[in-house]
Formats: C-alpha cells, sequence, structure tokens
C-alpha cells in the first residue's frame, strides 16, 4: 500500500514539472516577432532612438577654395590720345596760366610793362629764365610785324610759340621692341618721394596697352615696401615680377630680372631702380653698376628719369644728377595736373636736352599719357578763350 502512494506522488510531480516546461515555450513561439510578419532578425532599437527615427544624412563634402584667388588680370585703357582724353584736368591746373598770357597779349597796346608781365608769367610757370626770353622775343617781334590783337590771332601766336618751344621734332618713341633673343631693358631712375615705383608700375601698363609683353625687375631693395609695390602693379596686368632680399644687392636683381626676360620671352623688361640721393658718389657707383651688369646680357634700350613736376626748378637739379651717372634718354614728368607750372616741360628739355615722353596727369593707373606737344599746348590755352 506504502509502495502504491508514493507511485502516485513520482506521477504527480513528474507531470507537473512537465507541464511547467512545455507552458514558456508555447508562449514565447505566441510572441510576434518584432518587426511585424516575414521579419526574420531585427534587433530593437535603443530607447533613446525610437524605431520611426530618420537616420542622418551623411555629411555633404564642398569643394575646398584656394586661400587666395588670383589677381584679376586689368586692360590698360589704350595710349592713343590719352593725352587728350586727359585734357580737361590738365587745363584745370594751368588755367591760370594760359588765360593770364592771352588776357595780356590781347591788349590794344602793349607797352614795356605788359612785355615784363608777360615775362614774369612765364617765370612763374617754370618755363626758366633763358627759354621766356627766347619766348618773349619771338612773340614780341612776329605781333610788331604782323601788327595783330583780336584774341584768337594772338593765341594762335602763342600756341605756336609754344609748341616750338617744346620742340615736337624729338624723338619721343618708347624703345621697348624685343631684339633677336632677348627682351627691349628699360631701366627707370629717379629720387625717392617722386612716385618712382608707382610710376613704374603705370609705365608697364602703357607697355601693355600698346601690346608690349612685360616682366617687372624691383632692384629698389633698399626701400621695404618698393618690391611688394611694385608686384602689385604686375600682378594687375599679368606681369611677373623679380625681386630678391631686402637690402640685397639690386644690380643682382637688376641681373636675374633681364634673364628671366629672356628666358621667358617677353618683350620688355622694366627695371626699377633705388633712388637715394644721400651721397652722389654712391648713387653713381650703385647705378652704374646696375647698367654694367645688365649690360652683360646686352645694351640697355632706355633709361627713363622720373621728375615730379611739382618741385619745378629744384627737380632740374636733382635731375642733372642722373644724367651724369646714366645716359638718360628721356623724362616721364609725374604730378603735372597738381601745379600751375606746366612750363616745367620747356625748362626740362631746354636745360637737359632730354625729350619728355611721358607725363603724369592724375592719380588713376591709367593717368600716365604719351606726351604730345600740341596737344599739351592746347591744354595750357584752353578753347574758349
Amino acid at each position: 500500500m506504502e509502495y502504491v502512494v508514493a507511485a502516485v506522488i513520482l506521477l504527480v510531480v513528474l507531470v507537473v514539472g512537465a507541464v511547467g516546461l512545455v507552458v514558456p515555450r508555447v508562449r514565447r513561439r505566441e510572441q510576434p516577432p518584432v518587426g511585424g510578419a516575414g521579419t526574420t532578425t531585427l534587433e530593437r532599437p535603443p530607447a533613446e532612438a525610437p524605431a520611426d527615427t530618420v537616420p542622418e544624412a551623411p555629411p555633404v563634402t564642398l569643394p575646398t577654395l584656394p586661400d587666395e584667388l588670383p589677381p584679376l588680370i586689368e586692360t590698360p585703357e589704350p595710349t592713343a590720345g590719352r593725352l587728350v582724353r586727359l585734357r580737361a584736368r590738365l587745363a584745370r591746373s594751368q588755367n591760370a596760366f594760359g588765360r593770364g598770357l592771352l588776357g595780356v597779349l590781347s591788349r590794344d597796346h602793349l607797352d614795356e610793362d605788359a612785355w615784363e608781365e608777360i615775362e614774369d608769367s612765364l617765370i612763374s610757370a617754370d618755363v626758366g629764365v633763358e627759354a621766356t626770353q627766347v619766348l618773349v622775343q619771338r612773340l614780341r617781334e612776329r605781333v610788331r610785324v604782323l601788327g595783330t590783337r583780336t584774341v584768337g590771332e594772338v593765341r594762335t601766336q602763342l600756341a605756336e610759340e609754344l609748341t616750338a618751344a617744346l620742340e615736337p621734332d624729338l624723338d619721343r618713341s618708347l624703345k621697348t621692341a624685343p631684339h633677336e633673343g632677348r627682351p627691349a631693358v628699360v631701366l627707370v631712375v629717379g629720387v625717392n618721394g617722386a612716385g618712382k615705383t608707382t610710376t613704374c608700375g603705370k609705365i608697364a601698363r602703357v607697355l601693355v596697352a600698346d601690346g608690349r609683353t612685360v616682366l617687372l625687375g624691383a632692384a629698389d631693395t633698399f626701400r621695404a615696401a618698393a618690391a611688394e609695390q611694385l608686384a602689385t602693379w604686375g600682378e594687375r596686368v599679368g606681369a611677373e615680377t623679380v625681386r630678391g632680399p631686402e637690402g640685397g644687392d639690386p644690380a643682382s636683381v637688376a641681373f636675374d630680372a633681364v634673364k628671366r626676360g629672356i628666358d621667358t620671352g617677353v618683350d620688355t623688361v622694366l627695371v626699377d631702380t633705388a633712388g637715394r640721393l644721400q651721397n652722389k658718389v654712391g648713387l653713381m657707383d650703385e647705378l652704374g653698376k646696375v647698367k654694367r651688369v645688365v649690360e652683360k646680357h646686352g645694351p640697355v634700350d632706355e633709361t627713363l628719369l622720373i621728375l615730379d613736376a611739382t618741385t619745378g626748378q629744384n627737380g632740374l637739379e636733382q635731375a642733372r644728377v642722373f644724367t651724369e651717372v646714366v645716359d638718360v634718354t628721356g623724362v616721364v614728368l609725374t604730378k603735372l595736373d597738381g601745379t600751375a607750372k606746366g612750363g616745367i616741360v620747356i625748362a626740362v628739355q631746354r636745360k637737359l636736352g632730354i625729350p619728355v615722353k611721358l607725363v603724369g596727369l592724375g592719380e588713376g593707373p591709367d593717368d600716365l599719357a604719351p606726351f604730345e606737344p600740341a596737344a599739351f599746348v592746347e591744354a595750357l590755352l584752353g578753347t574758349d578763350a
């Protein structure tokens, strides 16, 4: 009997244990898989990212821009007729000079006081004493012989005499054409403070406007900003600038510039030189060396002297120093619009025996014009006198 009761108890325990094992498995099979019917294996997203969260888009990679954009290449204004286009600017500064002369010459009677007044006007305009005496003598003779008194007649006579004093037959062309196998070489000289480096950059624009390819040589190594300033002017017209270390040998820079011009096949190499005048001997040695070293490649074609028109007769004394150092072939007269002393052009040519080839009439990049005597005189005298 005891064996029967034990067997029954054992059977009950086995049944209860079997049911406990089967029921959890059934319940797990009844739970639908995550994601709905047909989904096999999907991991449940973390609590902080709900199932319907839109995944982040991959980052967009933008093209990398250069640190410095290339400079915009400018097209300089054509030089042909540039002085005529700048005529009004010149006429404004020279108005008193031209009208004063015409007013006196148009009087009914020209006595000695009147002629002395004319002389004073010409000298005040920096024509120079000797040139003034020649001009007045010629005018007196013409007025005496022709007996003219109307404004129109006197104006014509004065214009003719002033134009003649400017020696219109002088060769004012810039010798910038390349030679066989090498470029033309132009040295730019002048005192610091006359706007030399700026004018050198403007000359480059004149050459580019006339169809020349240009390379610049920054041989003024003694002024810290000179090379940087010249390079900026060159970039505007697509011209390369050869430069050296600050305080370096100017002749070495000039030599390298010409060599680079030969290698690249440009038409013209424009060399900006130092303009210190503390010591004439030092200046002579320095400029002389630059020229000698450059001429190892071939002769210098042009040496342009930069003169500030506002310095008047004092500027002529400085100019004479340079003519003793190097063979100056032409003068560039700057800041002519800022002075009523337009007669300085006559004085420069008479005292130095060198033609004025370019004149500066403003601060704009293209305000440097080829000098034309007749157009210059017309601007001096005005059109409605």
